[in-house]
């Protein structure tokens, strides 16, 4: 599936979710927040429309996706996946 999401802009509107997942999507700030980092784009996005639409249940998340218009969650997960994530940093 190809995206058209920009990186630069996913990276503009992801304040909201640096508070727990970091700058880069590399530092869950508690053990049950996830990576975000190099996961995969198509991933990202399908988590993120479930979150907004009400198919994936989770209080926090739920409430920050419900906002997101299409075009952000492209903008995100483009952002997020095209950050260096575990498995590349294992690879170093």
């Amino acid at each position: 599936m190809a995206h058209a999401g920009n990186p630069q802009r996913g990276l503009e509107i992801s304040q909201v979710c640096q508070s727990c997942h970091g700058r880069n999507g590399d530092e869950a700030l508690q053990p049950e927040y996830p990576i975000l980092a190099g996961q995969h784009e198509d991933y990202l996005v399908y988590a993120l429309q479930s979150y907004r639409d009400g198919r994936r249940q989770n209080a926090i998340m739920n409430g920050f996706a419900q906002n997101l218009s299409d075009q952000d969650i492209e903008d995100l997960a483009a952002w997020y996946s095209s950050q260096q994530g575990l498995y590349d940093l294992e690879m170093d």
